[in-house]
This record gives C-alpha cells, sequence and structure tokens, in this order.
C-alpha cells in the first residue's frame, strides 16, 4: 500500500473495541439528552433562542467587533498586562532592548517571544501563589534583529532558538491582581537548546540517533511551541507544531524520501534559515534530526532542576494541544490535533491507571499506551449542523494493516511516522484540528477546525464533520464518547457551531449555522478552554482584514459559548494584527489570563506600551471584573 494514499477500504465491523461499562453522572445525563435525544435545537429554534440571550451562563452582553490597537471588554472588565515577551525573569537579568541589538545570552533568561499555550498550577499550601507555564510557539525577525531581516550568523540563529520554547514564571496575587514574580527560583526557559529526553516507544530507535547522539534519547530543545496541556498529576505537556519549517537543505537538489515530503520539509525551508547557520536543521547533513522533533514534551513546573521528557508513544506531528480526560477504569486519556488541512485527530490511552494519592509515580505513565485515529462517517447531511458517529482506529504494529507489508518494521516506526500509519488505516481528513477541549460538565470532547482553503481539491471531499469547500470561516467539532467512557473505541459527534458571515453571505452555508449572528460573527476558531461552570471560551487566529468575506468581523478576538443552548457572545477583541491564542484560570475564577500574540505582525501596532516608535510585544493579559465577580458570570 502506498502510504501517501488513503485507503478507505477498511470495514469498522473488522475494528477490534475496548470493553465497556455504563457510567453517567448527572451531568453526562444532561449531555447525552442535549446530545442525543434529539436535543440538537433545529435552527429556527435555535436563532429565537439566541436572539432573545437566554443564556444563564453567560453574565455579560456580547461587546461590537473592533480594529483598535488595544483590547476591547464589556463594560465592568479591566485588563492588564502580566508580562511581556523579553522580560527578565531573574531580578539581576538583561532588560529587554527594544534595538533588537539583544543577545542570545539574554533571551535564554527573557521571557520568550509569540507566548499561545499556557497553564496555571496553583499552590497547593498557599492559594495566593500559582506557577504558569507558556508556550513561546516562534519568533517575529523583524522585531527580534536590528536588521528585520532573516539570520545572517549562528548566533542570530541561536538568539531565534532562545526565544522560543516554554516559559514557567511564578505569579503571586497582591490585593486583587495577580502579579509576575521576578526573581522567583521557579522561574525558568526551555527554550530550542535546552537538553530533554526522549521517552517511550520510540526512544533509542535508530532513526532518532545522530552523530551528537549515538543513543538516540537525548534530544537538544523544545521549538515551535503552539497550545499545551495539563495532566492531573501536575505536570505540564507542551506540543511541538510546525517544527519542520525550520529545517533545510544545503543540497539544493535534496530528495526527499515520503515520510519527510508528508511531514512538509522543503530545502529552502519556511522562511526560518536556522539550517543556514547551524548544521544540525540542515538535512542534508543530519537527516534524523527532524524525526527527534513534532512530539508532546512533559515538563514538571516545580522541579527547576528537572529534564523535560519527549513522550514518544502519543505520536509525532504537528501537535496543537493536549486534553486530557480519565476513563472510567482510571487511565489516562489525551486527545490531539494534528494542525495542517487534511490531517487527522489522535486518541491516547495510557496502559496503566492514574495513581491519584502519588503524583510523582505518574511521570511516565505517558510513555506506555495505545494510540488512536478518528474516523468520521459522512452523517446525516444536514446542511446546517450535520451529525453522525465515528470509530476509533488503533495505531499499533501488527493491526489494522501497520506492518512490515505497508512500511512499518515495528511500532516506533508507526509512532514516528504516525501521518503515514493513520493514512494505511483510512483515517478522515480534517479542516485543520487545532485545540481539544473536554467540558468539565459531561465529558463531551470539543475540537476547533479552524479552515481548509484546500477543502474540495487534493481528495479532501467535503461531508460529515468539514461539510464545506474552500472553508475560510471553519467549525468547531463535538463529540460523545459512548457509554460516556473516553476509552470507548466509537462516539457520537455533531458540530457545535459553524463559522461564517451572516451578512455578507446571508441564508448560505457561508453565513454559518443558526448560533452565528451579526453581533458574534468571526472565523478561524482555534484556542479554546472551559472555566469550571462550563463556559465555553473560544479565540480566534482568522483573517482580521474587516473586508470581504471577513467584512464586520474585526481584530481577532475571545468569544464565550454556553454549550447547552449553543449561545455565543463576544467577550473580548484584541489589538491590531495580532492572534488571541493560550487561556488559564487562577484557582477562584476571578481572574482569566488570555494571550496576545504577534501584536503589529505585519506593522501598525505598539501594542501594549503604545511608546513612540514602540516595538510590538506578545503579552499574557490578566482580566477581571472590577467588582470583584467570577469571569463571565
Amino acid at each position: 500500500m502506498n502510504l501517501l494514499e488513503e485507503d478507505q477500504s477498511t470495514d469498522l465491523e473488522q475494528i477490534v473495541g475496548l470493553s465497556r461499562r455504563g457510567f453517567i453522572s448527572a451531568g453526562a445525563l444532561c449531555g447525552a439528552a442535549m446530545f442525543l435525544g434529539g436535543g440538537l435545537l433545529s435552527r429556527s429554534a435555535l436563532a429565537s433562542s439566541i436572539s432573545a440571550g437566554t443564556s444563564q451562563l453567560l453574565g455579560f452582553d456580547s461587546i461590537a467587533a473592533a480594529t483598535a490597537d488595544s483590547i476591547s471588554l464589556p463594560p465592568g472588565y479591566r485588563s492588564a498586562v502580566l508580562i511581556s515577551w523579553g522580560q527578565p525573569l531573574q531580578a539581576n537579568g538583561p532588560a529587554f532592548d527594544s534595538s533588537g541589538n539583544g543577545s542570545a545570552d539574554a533571551q535564554e533568561v527573557q521571557f520568550g517571544d509569540n507566548n499561545d499555550g499556557m497553564s496555571l498550577f496553583a499552590f497547593p499550601d498557599d492559594p495566593n501563589r500559582a506557577l504558569m507555564a507558556i508556550n513561546n510557539e516562534y519568533t517575529n525577525y523583524r522585531y527580534l534583529y536590528p536588521h528585520g531581516g532573516q539570520p545572517t550568523s549562528a548566533q542570530e540563529v541561536r538568539k531565534a532558538q532562545a526565544s522560543e520554547g516554554v516559559s514557567v514564571i511564578e505569579i503571586q496575587r497582591k490585593g486583587d491582581a495577580w502579579q509576575f514574580v521576578q526573581g522567583s527560583p521557579f522561574n525558568r526557559r526551555i527554550h530550542g537548546n535546552t537538553p530533554i529526553r526522549l521517552g517511550g516507544p520510540a526512544a533509542g530507535h535508530a532513526l532518532l540517533k545522530t552523530r551528537a547522539d549515538n543513543t538516540g534519547t537525548r534530544a537538544l530543545g523544545t521549538f515551535q511551541n503552539c497550545a499545551n496541556g495539563k495532566t492531573p498529576w501536575g505536570t505540564y505537556l507542551t506540543c511541538e507544531e510546525n517544527f519542520t519549517d525550520c529545517f533545510g537543505s544545503s543540497d539544493p537538489a535534496q530528495a526527499f524520501d515520503p515520510a519527510q515530503k508528508r511531514y512538509g520539509v522543503v530545502a529552502a525551508s519556511k522562511e526560518i534559515d536556522w539550517h543556514l547557520h547551524d548544521p544540525r536543521f540542515d538535512i542534508a547533513v543530519n537527516p534524523n534530526e527532524l524525526n527527534r522533533h513534532g512530539w508532546v514534551v512533559e515538563i514538571d513546573p516545580f522541579d527547576p532542576q528537572s529534564v523535560p521528557v519527549k513522550r514518544t508513544a502519543l505520536g509525532r506531528f504537528k501537535h496543537e494541544n493536549a486534553a486530557l480526560a480519565e476513563t472510567l477504569d482510571g487511565r489516562a486519556v489525551v486527545y490531539m490535533g494534528d494542525d495542517e488541512r487534511g490531517e487527522f485527530i489522535y486518541k491516547f490511552i495510557s496502559r496503566d491507571k492514574i495513581d491519584h494519592k502519588n503524583p510523582k509515580a505518574n511521570h511516565d505513565l505517558l510513555d506506555q499506551g495505545t494510540l488512536y485515529v478518528a474516523r468520521f462517517d459522512a452523517g446525516d447531511k444536514n446542511p446546517d449542523r450535520p451529525r453522525g458517529q465515528g470509530q476509533w482506529i488503533e495505531l499499533s504494529h501488527g493491526k489494522n494493516g501497520l506492518d512490515s507489508s505497508s512500511g512499518f518494521a515495528n511500532q516506533a516506526e508507526v509512532l514516528i511516522h504516525a501521518r503515514l500509519a493513520a493514512s494505511a488505516v483510512g483515517a478522515t481528513r480534517m479542516d485543520r484540528p487545532e485545540w481539544i477541549v473536554v467540558s468539565p460538565k459531561d465529558g463531551q470532547v470539543y475540537c476547533t477546525l479552524t479552515n481548509n482553503v484546500k477543502r474540495g481539491e487534493d481528495g479532501q471531499p467535503a461531508g460529515g464533520p468539514n461539510p464545506r469547500e474552500k472553508n475560510v470561516y471553519g467549525q468547531i467539532l463535538r463529540w460523545k464518547e459512548r457509554n460516556n467512557d473516553h476509552a470507548a473505541a466509537a462516539f457520537d459527534w455533531d458540530l457545535f457551531v459553524v463559522a461564517g458571515n451572516p451578512v455578507v453571505h446571508a441564508k448560505t452555508p457561508k453565513g454559518g449555522s443558526a448560533n452565528i449572528t451579526p453581533h458574534n460573527m468571526f472565523n478561524s476558531p482555534d484556542g479554546m478552554g472551559f472555566d469550571d461552570a462550563g463556559r465555553l471560551w473560544i479565540l480566534t487566529d482568522g483573517d482580521a482584514s474587516n473586508a470581504g468575506d471577513f467584512a464586520g468581523m474585526g481584530n481577532n478576538q475571545m468569544l464565550c459559548a454556553d454549550p447547552a443552548s449553543g449561545e455565543i457572545r463576544r467577550f473580548m477583541v484584541g489589538p491590531v494584527g495580532c492572534e488571541v491564542t493560550g487561556i488559564s484560570f487562577s484557582p477562584d475564577y476571578k481572574t482569566l489570563f488570555v494571550g496576545i500574540q504577534h501584536p503589529g505582525e505585519n506593522g501598525g501596532s505598539t501594542f501594549p506600551e503604545h511608546l513612540p516608535n514602540g516595538k510590538p510585544r506578545s503579552s499574557v493579559m490578566a482580566i477581571s471584573r472590577e467588582d470583584g465577580g467570577i469571569v463571565g458570570a
């Protein structure tokens, strides 16, 4: 079988399932009734409900779209900068150099650039102290270097690598506000040159060995860190996404093998050019270095001396985030999306159970388990909000055709080439699956499918959970595992929202589902997060031109949804040129932390300092109510 072709012939009836036992909590019963009992409101009923603003969960009015270079919020809310790119983590650290002349050494001890996914870890003995682990996805050369262009030396490449990865910081509540604690012993940078261990079934495999590491167990660096996950045992999962963009070849006639092509490597790199000055990223010199990236990395934020671990059992692809759940029999589940057009949704189930009484006993729990990929049916073809069923297909060597005859000699190769394995078993190609979150109320799982302008081309027909050709707006997929068990082999799905523009495209599929109105329209849902009350927060990374198909949408934004009623209200609009990404809450849910990434990516912004001729800086914002209440309530 050609590993680059999708084989849709696998019979779902032959997929081996896992045993189940039923469990439905009161919250799950409510969710099940809504999801399965005809509970998807009709378009007219949903539209009527939303126009009446009937949600009891959303305690604010939807704000207008905006194009200002500032944060827009509902009346009664305020925002403050928690930390910005370049802020020194230690009291004696080098200050941010707005000229771009700062060194790589300085950047390694400063807050990283383009913050993305993040998690908060409260101190168990002090409600006014917490740690935050925050991804730093990539960097903008126009602001990183004084010349504003591509790197011209090994030191400039190292500075770029130092700006990416993860920043761990301590924050403390003083009065009614949370503040960054400069000089905390917990403050730490994990960047593109930090030593990291490889764990799990692929560790030590020949495809992970290099001249610098002939064991295949000691990698160097994490970068292109998109979103995140938080484990029940108190560790942080950071996800390596567009890692292949950092690689290129000094050989212009470089021949790439099928796996390298599938993961998107090109000889010229993707306007990053590390390979020109750092041979580690030159495929012609170090072809296996590529295989050492594209993993989920586990970090212990409370142990600054700990070595992060790349968990290879979770598969290698362009990871967006990692959403944790638990099976009825106590095993860990990690839901993951591969953020590229036509890629897949995955689920990992640990072999062993979570030890809730001894958190440290779980530190290698994610090294052993089973990886699955999702296959969706065509659904009921409802033009507004379709729904249907799906299966999880096991990606284990020797099962479902994954053996030497199809190009997989062992389980390590299945994991290293997870994209190829998923294609080989006939998984469903999706509209860029990004963040996945699990409802704390009923266990339903939500996934942003941010857009896919190629849908309808390249063997990607529209249908099922990907209903529109040339999809520029995106949608949010939802599914419910059978028997309310995250170990289930089958699930039921629907589309919670189909984004669109009901003003430009009234009464057409591009207008969106009934819960999209002229007052809340958006495009390219990306980040998501639940609070403990069950409000679903939606963050966007889309076209902010405010013109054409996107007229009236303004800058990127954060919205809040009531999963039961389907109502969505716009809560925040970000500054010019930004992506709104990364979300976390204080333990009392009275402060919402949200990331503003790459303000002024193409110019036009001086956020957040607004100094004359100032340089825009990615920042984490702290949003709270002026009356001290719970955000969103």
